[in-house]
C-alpha cells in the first residue's frame, strides 16, 4: 500500500484517538495503531480492548486497500517533530515493513498485519438518540471529577446516564460527593440507564472541545457496549456493570438554612484556607449567621491558623459547619454561574451546592458534599 497523508491532518486525528492507549496492555498488538483504507479514506484506530476510538481521514493520494498495525509511539514522537508537509507512506504488509518520507527525512519501522488487531464486538438491538456536543461536555466536565477510583466499588468509578422522556441525568459519586447533571433538551422516547467508564469519557471531554454537530449516542443492554459518533470520529466502549447506588434517597430535601455568596471570591477564600488546613483531612471550618460569616482552618500539629470573613447572604439559624476543603473546592470549581447557593439542615447532615439565579432554563446541576466532624479549635 502507498498513499499520501497531510502531516497537520494526520497527527491530529491519532492525537485525538490515543487516548485510550495503555503502557500496559495484554496484548502487544495493542501498542499499535490500526491503518485501514478503503478507497480514497484511512481510519486510524486506537484501543485497549475496554475502550476504541477511530477517526477516519480523506487522503491526497492512494494505491491500494487493506489494513496494517502500526507502531503508535515512534509515529507520534517523529510527527510532533516534523513540519506540515505531506507524508509519504508506503507499507509492505508481506515483509512486515513501513516507512515514510516527509521533508528531507525518512523513516522505517516495523508493521503487523492488520487482522491481528482485535475486532469491535457487534451491537445487538441498539438503540440511539442524540445529544448536543457542548451538553455532553458539560455533563462531563460536571460530574466525572466526583467519581470514585475505589476499584471495591466499580459501579461508583463510573458516571451514571439516565434517558427519560423529559431529560437525561448524568450522577457521579464517590460517598463524599454527589453530583447530578440533568438536561431538558435531550430525551429518548424509552427509559434508560447505564454506567459510562470514566477513561472513555476523558477522552470525549477533550475532543468534544472543538465539536458543534450533534454526537449520535447508540447503546446496548444486550452487549453491554455504547457508541458515540460525531464529525469523523467514533468512539466504542464497554459498559460498567452493576447497579448505581440509589442516589435520590441520600440527597435531603429540608434544608432551612441558606447561604449565597459570589462563586469567585468563596472560591478563593477556601483555597486560602486550605493552605493552613491540616493536610490529612483538609477541614475548614464555616461559621454562619445572619450578621456574620467566616471560613477558618487550622493545622495544630505545625501551629497553622487562618480565619476570614466572607460577605454573603444567610437565612436560617447560626450554625458552624465542616467541609472536606479539597472535595468543595472541586465542586465550586465545577460550577460557572456568578453566584452560588449553599443549603444546609443541620452540621451533621449533607449540604447542597447549586448556581444560584442561573439563566440556563436547559439544565439543572446539584451538588451535594458530606460534612467532616468538626474539630475543637
Amino acid at each position: 500500500m502507498k498513499f499520501i497523508v497531510s502531516r497537520d491532518v494526520l497527527f491530529k486525528n491519532l492525537s485525538a484517538v490515543s487516548g485510550v492507549l495503555s503502557t500496559n496492555n495484554t496484548m502487544p498488538i495493542l501498542d499499535n495503531f490500526l491503518f485501514s483504507i478503503s478507497g480514497n479514506m484511512l481510519t486510524v484506530t486506537a484501543s485497549d480492548l475496554d475502550s476504541t476510538i477511530s477517526a477516519t481521514i480523506e487522503l491526497i493520494e492512494v494505491e491500494g486497500e487493506g489494513a496494517v498495525a502500526i507502531p503508535s509511539k515512534i509515529l507520534l514522537d517523529t510527527l510532533k517533530l516534523t513540519a506540515d508537509m505531506p507524508i509519504v507512506f508506503n507499507i509492505d504488509v508481506e515483509n512486515r515493513t513501513m516507512n515514510f518520507t516527509v521533508d528531507k527525512g525518512e523513516y522505517a519501522a516495523p508493521c503487523y498485519p492488520g487482522d491481528e488487531y482485535p475486532a469491535l464486538p457487534v451491537m445487538s438491538e441498539a438503540k440511539s438518540f442524540e445529544i448536543g456536543a457542548n451538553v455532553l461536555q458539560r455533563a462531563i466536565g460536571k460530574t466525572l471529577f466526583a467519581t470514585s477510583n475505589d476499584e471495591l466499588r466499580p459501579n461508583m468509578t463510573g458516571v451514571l446516564c439516565e434517558l427519560s422522556a423529559e431529560n437525561v441525568t448524568f450522577v457521579a459519586t464517590d460517598g463524599h460527593k454527589l453530583v447530578r447533571y440533568r438536561n431538558f433538551k435531550t430525551h429518548a422516547d424509552d427509559f434508560a440507564s447505564f454506567i459510562l467508564p470514566k477513561k472513555p469519557l476523558n477522552q470525549l471531554k477533550n475532543i468534544l472541545a472543538n465539536v458543534s454537530v450533534p454526537v449520535k449516542v447508540e447503546y446496548s443492554s444486550n452487549t453491554n457496549h455504547i457508541q458515540f459518533s460525531f464529525d469523523n470520529i467514533v468512539l466504542f466502549s464497554s459498559l460498567k456493570e452493576g447497579n448505581y447506588p440509589s442516589y435520590e434517597k441520600v440527597i435531603p430535601t429540608n434544608n432551612g438554612n441558606h447561604f449565597v455568596v459570589e462563586r469567585g471570591e468563596f472560591l478563593k477564600c477556601i483555597r486560602r484556607a486550605s493552605i493552613y488546613s491540616n493536610q490529612s483531612t483538609y477541614q475548614v471550618r464555616i461559621s454562619l449567621s445572619e450578621e456574620n460569616t467566616t471560613v477558618s482552618a487550622e493545622d495544630i500539629d505545625y501551629s497553622n491558623k487562618a480565619e476570614e470573613h466572607v460577605t454573603g447572604q444567610f437565612t436560617g439559624e447560626a450554625m458552624s459547619i465542616g467541609f472536606n476543603a479539597k472535595f468543595l473546592r472541586e465542586m465550586i470549581e465545577a460550577l460557572d454561574s456568578t453566584e452560588i447557593r449553599i443549603e444546609m439542615s443541620q452540621p451533621n447532615s449533607p449540604a447542597l451546592i447549586f448556581p444560584h439565579n442561573s439563566s440556563n432554563e436547559d439544565e439543572d446541576v446539584l451538588m451535594l458534599i458530606m460534612p467532616v466532624m468538626l474539630s475543637n479549635y
